[in-house]
Formats: C-alpha cells, sequence, structure tokens
C-alpha cells in the first residue's frame, strides 16, 4: 500500500533519472543510456514513459509491473478479471483521471483504491487526497490494461453526456456567438470539447424554449445540478456527472469574454448566442466561489419581451390609460416598483418603446443594462470609475434628453437629481422598491427628499406581481371550497354561487399546470389630494391609500382576485404572490 512505498529518489544518487525511470535502470530491465533516450523521447511524444518502452518492445509493461510491485511491496492486480461497472463514479474527477492515468477501483471508508501503472507518481496521490479528501491506495496494473480500461471509461462520459442531449433536449443546431480574446491552455481544451459545447448550447436552447428567465449551474459536493427558473419557479432539469463541474463553468466563462484562470472572486458579463440567421438571444453570466466549485447563472435577456405591446403586460382598461396618459407627458415621473422578479424592467421597456421615436432623445443608466433597444442610449452604472447613477444622470441634463431612464433610486442623491429632471422639463422613469404604490411616496420621503417635490413631480405609480398563468389545455374547476374560505379570501358574497375558480393540473404543453406569467397592478395617479395629504405633513401610507382607494385604486390583492374571476390564476398562486 501507499505507506509502504518506496523513495525512488534514495535508489541511486548517481544516475540522472528518476521516478520509474530510475528504478527500471538499476533493476536492469533496460540499459541506461537506451533508458534516458526513451525518457525524451517519451516526453516529447507525449507519452508515459512504459507505454513507449512497450510500444518500442523495449521492456513489456508486464515485466514493469511486476518489478514495480515487488519493490514497493504493493499486490499487482489484473485488471480484465475485475467487473469495473462496480467502480466508484465521479469521486475523482475526469481531469485527474486524464492528467494522472488512474483509475479508482474500490472506496472503503476513508480510504480509495486506485489503479496506477506508475506508483512514483506521488503528484496523482497528492491530487487525489486533496480533491476528494480520502486517502488513496495504489494498486499496481499492467499499462495496456490501464490504458484500455481509462479509454471505455472516458468513452463512456462521453456516450452519458450525449444520451443526455438525445433523450432530453431537442436536437436543433445552434451557433454561439463568442469572441474569446486571449484564453489560457485550460480554456483551449474547453473550448475544444465538442460533446460538452454542444451538451450547453443545447442546455441554453432548451431553456430558450421552455421561456425560463435564467439558468443555475450549481456545483455540490456530491452532486451536480442544472436547474431553469420558469415563470419564476426553479425547476431541476438535469444533473451531469459532478466531474464535469470545471469543464462547465470554463466553458461558460469562454462563452461570456471571463477570465477563465480567475476562480476566486465572482465575475460578470455577457453572451450572445445566435439561433438563427434572424434571431440571437443575449445572457447575462455571473460566477461565484461556492465550497464545491464555482456556481454559474445566466440570466436570458429576452428583448422582444418589451416589443409585445402594452396589452401584453396585463393592465385592465383603466390601468392601462392611466399608464399611457401618464408615460405620454412631456414632463413629470413614473416610478414603478415591487420586490426583485417582479417585471419592473419590462413595464419600463415597454414604455420606452411606445415613446422611442426619432423625434426625442431618450437615455438610460441601469446596473446592468438587460434589454438592449436600439435607438436608446444605455449606460452601465461602473462603480469602479465613479459611474454611479447620480454621475449618470448628472451627465444626461447636459446631453439634451427628453426621456429619462433611471434602473433604481437607491439613495437621496440619485433621488433628487431625478426629480429635479422631472420638474424641467423632462419625462423621468425608474424603479423603487417597496411593496405597494402607497408605500413608494413614503419611502421617497423617508430618503429626505421634501414632500412638495415628491408631489409636484411624480405624476404616477405602478406596484406590480408576476403571477404563473394557468394553462389553458388542462385547468379545472376547482370542486368544494367552502363560501366562508371564499369570503375570508376577498370575494363578495352575492358573486359566490356562481364564481368558478380554477386550479392548475399539469399537461404536456405546461409546467406543473402554468404556462407564462400575468402582471398584477396597482396603478395609483399621485392626484392633488395626494399631494395635500403629503404637503400637510401628517400624511402616513394607510392615509394615502384610503385617498387612492377613493378615487378607484385597485390594491394588487384585488388585482389578483380579478385574475382568478377572469379564470387567468388559480386561488393558490394569487395567494403566493399577494398574501402576506
Amino acid at each position: 500500500m501507499a505507506s509502504n512505498a518506496v523513495d525512488v529518489n534514495s535508489l541511486d544518487t548517481v544516475s540522472p533519472l528518476s521516478g520509474i525511470a530510475r528504478l527500471i535502470a538499476r533493476r536492469g530491465l533496460v540499459a541506461e543510456d537506451k533508458l534516458a533516450e526513451a525518457v525524451d523521447k517519451a516526453r516529447h511524444a507525449d507519452m508515459p514513459l512504459i507505454t513507449y518502452l512497450s510500444k518500442n518492445r523495449l521492456a513489456t509493461s508486464y515485466a514493469v509491473a511486476q518489478m514495480a510491485s515487488r519493490e514497493f511491496g504493493i499486490p499487482l492486480l489484473d485488471l480484465t478479471a475485475m467487473n469495473l461497472e462496480h467502480a466508484p463514479k465521479d469521486v475523482v474527477s475526469e481531469k485527474l483521471v486524464r492528467l494522472h492515468r488512474v483509475l479508482p477501483l474500490y472506496k472503503h471508508g476513508p480510504r480509495l483504491f486506485i489503479a496506477v501503472s506508475d506508483p512514483t507518481n506521488m503528484r496523482a496521490l497528492e491530487d487525489i487526497k486533496f480533491q476528494t479528501g480520502l486517502t488513496p491506495e495504489p494498486v499496481i496494473v499492467v499499462d495496456e490494461q490501464l490504458t484500455a480500461a481509462l479509454e471505455k471509461l472516458l468513452d463512456q462520459a462521453a456516450s452519458n453526456i450525449q444520451s443526455m442531449l438525445d433523450e432530453g433536449l431537442d436536437d436543433i443546431d445552434i451557433v454561439a456567438e463568442e469572441d474569446t480574446g486571449p484564453q489560457d491552455a485550460g480554456a483551449t481544451e474547453a473550448a475544444d470539447d465538442a460533446p460538452l459545447v454542444r451538451f450547453i448550447n443545447k442546455l441554453l436552447l432548451d431553456a430558450i424554449n421552455r421561456g425560463a428567465s435564467d439558468i443555475h449551474f450549481e456545483p455540490y459536493e456530491h452532486e451536480y445540478r442544472v436547474r431553469f427558473r420558469q415563470d419564476g419557479i426553479l425547476h431541476e432539469i438535469t444533473k451531469p456527472p459532478n466531474s464535469m463541474a470545471p469543464r462547465l463553468a470554463a466553458r461558460l466563462k469562454i462563452m461570456a469574454r471571463l477570465n477563465i484562470a480567475e476562480r476566486r472572486v465572482p465575475q460578470d458579463g455577457r453572451a450572445k448566442m445566435r439561433i438563427s440567421s434572424r434571431r440571437a438571444v443575449d445572457f447575462r453570466v455571473n460566477t461565484l466561489p461556492t465550497l464545491y466549485g464555482e456556481k454559474v447563472v445566466m440570466r436570458i435577456l429576452d428583448a422582444g419581451a418589451a416589443k409585445l405591446g402594452v396589452s401584453a403586460l396585463g393592465f385592465d382598461d383603466r390601468e392601462k390609460n392611466l399608464f399611457l396618459t401618464a408615460i405620454k407627458k412631456p414632463q413629470g415621473m413614473v416610478l414603478v416598483t415591487g420586490p426583485t422578479g417582479s417585471g419592473k424592467t419590462v413595464t419600463l421597456y415597454t414604455a420606452l418603446n411606445i415613446l422611442n421615436t426619432p423625434e426625442v432623445n431618450i437615455s438610460t443608466v441601469e446596473d446592468p443594462v438587460e434589454i438592449q433597444l436600439a435607438g436608446v442610449n444605455q449606460v452601465n452604472v461602473n462603480l469602479k470609475t465613479g459611474l454611479s447613477f447620480a454621475e449618470a444622470l448628472r451627465a444626461f441634463l447636459r446631453q439634451d434628453p427628453d426621456i429619462i431612464m433611471v434602473g433604481e433610486i437607491r439613495d437621496l442623491e440619485t433621488a433628487e437629481i431625478g426629480i429635479k429632471a422631472a420638474q424641467t422639463g423632462h419625462m423621468v422613469l425608474s424603479t423603487v422598491h417597496t411593496n405597494s404604490a402607497a408605500q413608494t411616496l413614503a419611502r421617497m420621503v423617508n430618503m429626505g427628499v421634501p414632500a412638495y417635490n415628491i408631489a409636484s413631480s411624480v405624476s404616477l405609480i405602478i406596484a406590480q406581481r408576476l403571477a404563473r398563468r394557468l394553462c389553458e389545455h388542462c385547468k379545472a374547476v376547482e370542486e368544494d371550497i367552502p363560501a366562508a374560505e371564499l369570503l375570508g379570501q376577498g370575494f363578495q358574497k352575492d358573486e359566490i354561487s356562481q364564481l368558478e375558480v380554477y386550479r392548475a393540473v399539469g399537461c404536456p404543453q405546461c409546467t406543473q399546470g402554468y404556462r407564462g406569467r400575468v402582471g398584477l397592478f396597482e396603478v395609483m395617479p399621485v392626484s392633488d389630494a395626494i399631494g395635500r395629504i403629503m404637503m400637510a405633513g401628517s400624511g402616513n401610507v394607510m392615509e394615502i391609500n384610503d385617498q387612492a382607494k377613493r378615487e378607484g385604486l385597485v390594491t394588487l390583492r384585488e388585482s389578483g382576485l380579478n385574475k382568478i374571476r377572469a379564470g387567468v390564476c388559480s386561488l393558490e398562486e394569487i395567494n403566493r404572490v399577494t398574501k402576506d
């Protein structure tokens, strides 16, 4: 075993040979001068010395294996007599298997028995121990048998990837647009790994076809999984072999033009996949070092979502009219609020797409730019260079703007510059992170913005959420819901007898009974009455909300109930999205 290994460097202090070559010379299997020449030629041929000696009939690999077994006191195993189907899979990464030519045989407690043809390769034992946390116990095998077993193992790994492609994904050709720039050897290896490239391309295409918004590539201690976020919910898609983790991360980083050699800090990049001559999809890529490797998340940036039109957002007629009236004013501020992933960016870009004509100058600043829109001047925040939201806004005001979009109002400085722009003849669109329309006004006051400035500049606030839409092919009426339960959910007594509430079922054309999402909106114009409440200094969220309801405000909860009445959403989904 490894504990009985002989220190080969102590066998001969004169010979310039080292490792297995020194042992072969000492035992007289090959003359030292011929062996030195063989070492040099094997190195140039990128071939293990034992393999070179066998191929050139200088020594048989069986003789070398016998000699090493006696010298080191390590058993010699006939690999052809073993059933390698039961060998531990994915314990040692494929990279180390290829690099050191080792084959895991058997795991017993903290010990891992591995087949080797060169027991002097101490680096292999150290790397395996470091990666697996197990104590490697070498077993000597004949080099030809090891080569055949490794080829079979690696071919099987490639076929596993291929089977995942053939069984789990549509067979459509994809060309990924990329400009990798200078990379290291590992990048080149990952780029040339054709099965891996095809596997990733198919995953990306499948995510696009399923309408996913994000793709998560996640390494863990004993597994690797890929998940898609569909309609706001993560779903596990596949579990590639754990040994693929480094190569998957490397390939994704190449596509996003990231530094493949840097694995210690997060990185951000972008990638583009050209699906056809007319369609390309952009991805925002982020890497994160975790305990067991780099997690990679790809956000699918669908520029087409902003071009579907205002009707596709899910507004009712009143909300749609308020939205269009506000954004078409020559000046003022429209704020959209909601949690991350509630569709705020799509709402803002729908407005920009409506306003985007040759007669107006539109500038946006975001962190980062998610949807690229032709004819709009888009700026990425870059805090390293001092380009913040506030600095970009100051620059915009010197660029003769008509319409300004700020990705998010995070601080007083940005809020004050945005409000100043809205008061001086510009239309300003932005987002704020609050839970309701009324809370947005209170949030602005808490930032330090004077109430009279808010009342005179903010014209409309939209709070929104995204709810999963029921599949039209399989939704079914929910039976036997007690009337008391429906009343408690917010429905009116006189409508309960005629009310049909649908539930999710699930079919091949949807995901767990849902297909797509629809917006729930709380659209609140900042009226004169609401402005007076704010400027009086006594206004709080409840007072503002009560006044807005008197003026016809439909709350997020009520918007959700309307979607249930229309048979668009299930009660379960609306409760998930809107109920506290």
